[in-house]
């Protein structure tokens, strides 16, 4: 219970902040990002259960990555995670999830994820801001990566990249659980040189 209240904490500082240097009001931030003022004032104040959706639209919207939401201070250098320590940011009803590894830092940062998609199972994305690009590497199975309405097969040993800025979808496919690696190159930040 602990590990989840300082996880709360961190995440109403780390909103709040950027929030700030956007200069946006609660008001402006929840109309942009499509979230009530009232949850944007109880995530503040570190309370509430922000589900992955909210914190995607609220990183795109505040031009900040996913983990810069949720990360506390940099200890080092060398950052090393595992993914049994990370809780999933999503789960599917079939066991299908994913796990924000880490985010790389400067101007133009890119988020690591690790994902599992169980057969038939899927997860559609709202579209990211312009400048965003996806890839996902398959490292075992199948799956159906679905851009704009255009399904594309990728397979084990096949990377696929593209402009997130669109509506997408993660779907299993094939008979066994599908492994990969998504990555999310963000655009340079507010003030940060092109």
């Amino acid at each position: 219970m602990a590990e989840t209240e300082a996880a709360l904490r961190t995440l109403a500082r780390n909103v709040r902040a950027a929030r700030t240097r956007a200069g946006l009001s609660l008001d402006e931030l929840g109309r942009r990002a499509q979230v009530s003022k009232g949850a944007l004032v109880a995530l503040e104040k570190a309370q509430g259960n922000p589900n992955f959706a909210t914190l995607v639209r609220l990183a795109d919207t505040l031009g900040v990555s996913v983990s810069a939401l949720l990360e506390g201070r940099a200890e080092g250098r060398v950052r090393i995670v595992a993914a049994g320590d990370l809780t999933p940011l999503w789960t599917g009803p079939r066991g299908s999830e994913a796990r924000l590894m880490l985010t790389t830092s400067g101007p133009a940062p890119a988020e690591v994820w690790r994902w599992t998609l169980e057969p038939g199972e899927e997860y559609p994305s709202h579209p990211h801001q312009a400048g965003v690009v996806e890839t996902v590497s398959v490292t075992s199975g199948r799956m159906t990566l679905i851009v704009d309405g255009t399904e594309h097969s990728v397979e084990a040993g096949q990377t696929a990249a593209f402009d997130g800025d669109v509506p997408h979808t993660y779907r299993g496919a094939g008979t066994g659980t599908c492994h990969l690696i998504m990555t999310v190159h963000l655009p340079p930040g507010p003030g940060s040189p092109a």
